[in-house]
């Protein structure tokens, strides 16, 4: 089984990284202004703007 990719508010982060919001249609228009955090392992997930959106940890 592979690693989880989107997280919910309150959930652990898997690794140390910095993670973006995204949302239901992120990938077609994007977010304005997303939230970014940086987490450490174990780390809870704070909430997001909206309850449609999720985290995904940032590409480098």
């Amino acid at each position: 089984m592979g690693e989880w990719t989107e997280f919910e508010p309150g959930d652990r982060a898997p690794n140390d990284g910095v993670y973006i919001e995204i949302g239901e249609r992120a990938f077609h228009m994007g977010i304005e202004n997303p939230k970014k955090v940086e987490l450490r392992k174990g780390e809870r997930f704070p909430d997001t703007s909206n309850h449609n959106r999720k985290w995904k940890k940032m590409k480098h």
